[in-house]
């Protein structure tokens, strides 16, 4: 799918399928994809803070939570990726859309990140 002056549309492995979705559709989709880069900002600036802090937790289990929060912001973005891909491919061709891939580890993992946070708070 070419848009405007010719110039082929990027990734071509979405646009090349399929007809051009309401552009409500689109923009949604787009929002969530901003969600999910907001989310790993938000993420790793938790990681990051909670050992650059310093903050009076048991030092193994602070860094443990902080490297498991700074893994989990560095695949938010794939799930951006993907997520949005998937979607905007599926509407441009009439399909149902899909699940978040990764929103089930990405939620297992926050919550493994608080409670490593909490005994920490607990054992120092």
């Amino acid at each position: 799918m070419t848009g405007r002056r010719g110039r082929t549309r990027f990734p071509a492995s979405v646009y090349r399928h399929g007809d051009e979705p309401d552009p409500r559709f689109s923009l949604a989709n787009e929002r969530t994809f901003l969600a999910w880069i907001r989310t790993s900002l938000a993420l790793l600036a938790a990681g990051v803070a909670l050992e650059g802090l310093a903050l009076p937790l048991q030092p193994q289990l602070r860094l443990a939570a902080s490297v498991l929060l700074v893994v989990l912001g560095l695949s938010a973005p794939l799930q951006a990726w993907f997520g949005w891909a998937r979607d905007e491919r599926a509407m441009r061709c009439k399909q149902p859309l899909g699940a978040p891939a990764l929103a089930a580890p990405l939620t297992a993992g926050t919550a493994l990140a608080g409670l490593l946070v909490l005994l920490g708070l607990l054992l120092r």
